[in-house]
């Protein structure tokens, strides 16, 4: 394992001062401002915030309750959406936690980075992927509803030594645990055990996603140091690791099963693999094989069908022919990161809001 780095102190003052709740307050309201809570927050703008910032300053801040609605796409998954106040909480804390934190994460852990992303993740992957014989591909089961907070809190103990950012965290733990049935047992666990240790981090959440991120970051630095793996990345709870023999691989499997259980964590068998990367490899809603990058069809669906409902829309004039426009421009600016110049002009021909859309260049073939 990689050597940590001194704790993080003295964070507390700056979460909580006037002009990082304000900083937090533009970006929490950025393309918001005219929802009735942000308006409501805004009538009262300083007053609302020196009221925040004496409740965390005296300890005395609660998180209010989530408000959660079902998300379908991609996947079908509940979202948990924290009140106006609390989101401006959130942003202030990962302001400042976050840049010291994240200098020390490896440099092919993609997700909810700035500079970052998930084309990012694909470039590396592909490039992977060419280089290489062999991937190990391995996806943590439930991973945002089974995060332990008291595994998390360790994690958090180890890198920030400072009382008040500790007790704001602990705080919108336990104001996010899911409170769901235990799925799973580990060694060591009594009948209770699972019950007793809470665990869930709501999906939506600016904290929920820097967290996640964090509490996988050792374990990224203990498989990138395994001997005979050459290259590794992870974006969220996806993970690859590459070798030009399989061998390496099967050792790096046992002990990212070890690790993750040391974390009250499991892989997910359907979708952990270890194969030879000629074969073919998908890896954040692409499909790579033989050099080429090609969207997943399940991505293709959803955009198809996104593409119908702008049609629907405009015909019944729920919808401009301006917004549906820029709907398929990100489209067409997602799948320009595949190999996919014919497929996006017969995607979007027969929609007429779709017309005079840049033919972005595609990704080159590998060599």
């Amino acid at each position: 394992m990689a050597k940590s780095p001194p704790p993080l102190r003295d964070l507390f003052p700056r979460i909580t001062s006037f002009p990082t709740l304000l900083a937090a307050y533009r970006k929490a309201s950025k393309g918001k401002r005219y929802r009735p809570d942000v308006l409501a927050f805004a009538a009262n703008l300083e007053a609302e915030l020196f009221q925040l910032q004496h409740e965390l300053q005296s300890f005395t801040y609660a998180p209010g309750p989530y408000r959660q609605f079902l998300v379908r796409e991609p996947k079908p998954r509940l979202v948990s959406a924290a009140p106006f106040r609390d989101r401006i909480v959130h942003h202030a804390l990962i302001a400042v936690i976050a840049p010291p934190l994240e200098r020390h994460f490896i440099p092919t852990s993609y997700a909810n980075r700035r500079g970052y992303g998930s084309h990012s993740a694909l470039r590396r992957f592909a490039r992977a992927c060419h280089d290489h014989r062999w991937i190990l591909q391995a996806d943590i089961r439930l991973y945002f509803p089974s995060i332990d907070h008291l595994a998390l809190i360790a994690q958090l103990e180890r890198r920030i030594a400072c009382p008040g950012t500790l007790w704001l965290l602990r705080s919108i733990l336990a104001n996010g645990a899911s409170g769901g049935p235990a799925i799973d047992v580990f060694r060591g666990d009594t009948l209770l055990t699972p019950l007793e240790r809470p665990r869930g981090l709501p999906i939506g959440n600016l904290t929920s996603q820097f967290l996640a991120n964090l509490h996988l970051d050792a374990l990224d630095h203990h498989l990138r140091a395994l001997p005979g793996v050459r290259a590794s990345l992870r974006y969220v709870d996806d993970l690859a690791l590459f070798a030009n023999q399989p061998e390496p691989l099967q050792q790096a499997l046992a002990v990212l099963q070890e690790d993750l259980a040391g974390l009250r964590l499991k892989l997910n068998p359907n979708k952990t693999h270890l194969h030879r990367t000629n074969i073919g490899a998908s890896f954040v809603g692409f499909r790579l094989i033989g050099g080429r990058i090609r969207p997943r069809n399940h991505s293709l669906l959803r955009i198809r069908r996104g593409l119908r409902h702008c049609d629907r829309a405009i015909a019944q004039r729920r919808l401009s022919k301006e917004r549906a426009r820029a709907s398929a421009l990100s489209w067409n600016a997602h799948l320009a990161h595949g190999h996919t110049l014919q497929l996006r002009q017969r995607l979007f021909a027969p929609h007429s809001f779709c017309t005079g859309l840049p033919p972005l260049p595609q990704y080159r073939l590998l060599r």
